[in-house]
C-alpha cells in the first residue's frame, strides 16, 4: 500500500481567508496533477544549487564537515520565503521568540545571503524598508524624529515589553543601515540604494541626530545617552562605543548616499527630499556629529571602553559562580547584573569586527584580552565574533578554534539547552562568518575583498566560495597556501596578507599562508 498525501500552506496578513483557501486548492490541485516525482525533482535542483554556491568544504573532520553542512542547511531553511516576512531567530524549527526576529538577521545572517544568495539578501532588506513608516510611528512614539526600527517584530511593531534590553538598543538602527551599505557595496546594485536605501538612511541618521547631543563638558563632542548595546548585562548607559561607532557610521553614509543621488539621479534625489523633507541644514549637522563622535577610551590602560561607566563597575565573581547558575540572566536580577563588569555577549569585540578599520591592531588586542574574560557564554551570538577576532590576532589559533567548536555545536550537542525551542539561526550564520571570516580571513575595504586565511589545526583543507559584484571566488586553503580562482567573471582584484592581486578567469592564483 502507498499513500501519497499533498498539503498546501499558504499566508498573507493582508487577504481573506476565503482567497488563501482558494490559493490552497489550486496549488494542491497542481501538486496532485504533476505528481510527487516533479515536487522531487524541484527540491532536487534547489538543493544542487544551493549547495553548488553555498557549501563549505572541510576536509580531515568528517564529523565536524557534517555540523558545518547541517547549520549552512539550517540557514537555507530559514531564508527560502524571506521576502515579506523576514528571518525569525528559530527560522521555521520551533515555537521560541515567537516568530520574532531581531537584529541578529541583518548582523549574523545577512552576510552569508550577501555572498552566496544576494537575491535572498535584498528581499530581506525590502522587508525592512516596507517597516519603514511603521519605524517611522515607532520613533513618534517615544519622543523622537525619524525611524526607529524595532529591536524585536514579526509585523513592523515593537513587540518587547522591556524597554531597558529592548527599545533602549537603538543600535538597531544603525545595524540595518550597515547591513544596507555591506549589500549595495558587495552587489552594486544602486538602484535599490535610491529605490529603498537612502530613505532608510535619511530616516535612521535622523534619529540619531535628536538622540545625541553636543556635550561642553566632553569638550563639544556628540555624546548618545541612556542607551543599551548588545551586551544585554549593561543597560542604559551613556556612550556604548558600539553604538556610538555604528551611530557615526550611520550618519556618515547618510549624508554620503544623499549627496551621490544629489550628483547622479536627480529624480530620485527630488523624491527623497519630497518624502522626507531633507534639507542641506540636516546634511551638515550629520557630519557635524559624526565627525565630533565621542568614543570612551582610557589613556591609561590605551583601552577603548564598553561605555563611559563600564570601568568603575565591580568585576563580577566568574571563580565563585557555579556553572548551574550560568545564564545568569535566569539566577541574577538584572540590576546586579547591571552594577557588573559582565557581558553577556560580544559588545567592543563587535565592533572591532564590523569597523575594523577604526582600529589599530593593537587596539584590537588589547580589546579582546580585556573584554573576553569578561564574556559568559549566555548568548548565542557572541562565539563566532569571538572566533573570528581571536583568528585575526591571536598568536595561534587555539582560542578560535575553541569558540568555532562551540559555534558549530550549539544545536546539535544542545549546548544552551533550549534546541526543543527551536534551532539558533544566527548562530548557523555565526558558523558561516566563523569560517569565511575568521579562518578565511575575508574582509571588505574600499571596494576590494581582502583575505587573511589561517588553516585549523582540525582541518586539512578549507574551501569556500563568495560572490562579490559580477564575480564568483573559489578560495582552497591547505597547509600549502591559498588558492584562488575566478568560476564566474572575467577579473577580480583581491589582497591577499597585504598583496594586491588579480585574479582572471581560468587562471588560478596560489599564495603561502602568513
Amino acid at each position: 500500500v502507498r499513500i501519497v498525501k499533498y498539503l498546501a500552506y499558504h499566508h498573507d496578513g493582508d487577504e481573506p481567508t476565503k482567497e488563501l483557501m482558494f490559493r490552497a486548492k489550486q496549488t494542491l490541485e497542481r501538486a496532485a496533477a504533476e505528481g510527487v516525482r516533479v515536487a522531487r525533482e524541484e527540491q532536487r535542483r534547489f538543493l544542487e544549487d544551493f549547495w553548488e554556491r553555498s557549501d563549505v568544504i572541510v576536509e580531515g573532520a568528517p564529523l565536524l564537515q557534517q555540523a558545518v553542512r547541517f547549520n549552512l542547511f539550517q540557514l537555507a531553511q530559514a531564508s527560502a520565503r524571506v521576502e515579506g516576512y523576514g528571518i525569525p531567530a528559530k527560522g521555521l524549527t520551533g515555537r521560541g521568540y515567537e516568530g520574532h526576529y531581531f537584529w541578529d538577521a541583518e548582523i549574523y545572517t545577512l552576510p552569508f545571503l550577501i555572498h552566496t544568495a544576494p537575491a535572498l539578501a535584498k528581499n530581506l532588506l525590502r522587508h525592512r524598508y516596507r517597516m519603514l513608516d511603521k519605524a517611522r510611528q515607532r520613533a513618534r512614539e517615544v519622543n523622537e524624529r525619524g525611524a526607529l526600527f524595532p529591536w524585536r517584530t514579526i509585523n513592523g511593531d515593537e513587540a518587547s515589553a522591556y524597554y531597558a534590553a529592548g527599545t533602549a538598543q537603538y543600535h538597531i538602527n544603525a545595524d540595518i543601515a550597515y547591513a544596507l551599505v555591506h549589500y549595495v557595496r558587495a552587489t552594486n546594485d544602486s538602484e535599490f540604494m535610491a529605490q529603498c536605501g537612502a530613505e532608510i538612511l535619511v530616516e535612521t541618521a535622523r534619529l540619531w541626530a535628536g538622540l545625541g547631543v553636543f556635550s561642553e563638558r566632553k569638550g563639544g563632542r556628540f555624546v548618545i545617552n541612556g542607551v543599551t548595546g548588545p551586551d544585554e548585562y549593561s543597560a542604559l548607559v551613556d556612550n556604548n562605543t558600539f553604538t556610538n561607532l555604528m551611530a557615526q557610521e550611520n550618519l556618515r553614509q547618510a549624508a554620503r548616499v544623499v549627496k551621490w543621488l544629489q550628483d547622479t539621479d536627480a529624480e530620485a534625489h527630488a523624491q527623497l527630499v519630497e518624502h522626507t523633507g531633507l534639507d542641506d541644514a540636516e546634511l551638515e549637522m550629520w557630519e557635524k556629529a559624526a565627525d565630533l563622535m565621542y568614543i570612551p577610551y582610557d589613556e591609561e590602560l590605551r583601552l577603548f571602553l564598553q561605555d563611559d561607566g563600564f570601568l568603575d563597575q565591580e568585576r563580577w565573581d566568574f571563580e565563585n559562580t557555579p556553572p548551574e547558575n550560568y545564564p545568569l540572566l535566569l539566577h541574577y536580577h538584572p540590576l546586579v547584573l547591571y552594577r557588573h563588569q559582565v557581558i553577556k555577549q560580544a559588545d567592543v569585540v563587535l565592533a572591532t569586527f564590523l569597523l575594523g578599520d577604526a582600529f589599530s591592531y593593537e587596539d584590537k588586542r588589547r580589546i579582546l584580552d580585556y573584554y573576553d574574560p569578561l564574556t559568559t557564554s549566555d548568548s548565542s551570538l557572541s562565539e563566532c565574533i569571538q572566533c573570528i577576532m581571536a583568528a585575526e590576532v591571536g598568536d595561534d589559533l587555539r582560542a578560535a578554534e575553541e569558540y568555532f567548536m562551540d559555534v558549530v555545536g550549539i544545536d546539535l550537542a544542545d549546548a544552551a539547552g533550549n534546541v526543543r525551542d527551536g534551532i539558533h539561526v544566527a548562530s548557523a550564520g555565526g558558523t558561516w562568518m566563523a569560517l569565511v571570516n575568521g579562518f578565511g580571513g575575508m574582509r571588505e575595504r574600499d571596494g576590494v575583498l581582502w583575505f587573511r586565511p589561517r588553516l585549523p589545526s582540525r582541518m586539512k583543507r578549507l574551501a569556500f566560495k563568495v560572490r562579490y559584484k559580477e564575480c564568483m571566488l573559489a578560495v582552497d586553503i591547505t597547509e600549502r597556501g591559498a588558492e584562488y580562482a575566478l568560476e564566474e567573471g572575467d577579473r577580480m582584484t583581491i589582497v591577499h596578507n597585504g598583496e594586491t592581486m588579480s585574479v582572471r578567469r581560468a587562471h588560478m592564483l596560489q599564495r603561502p599562508l602568513q
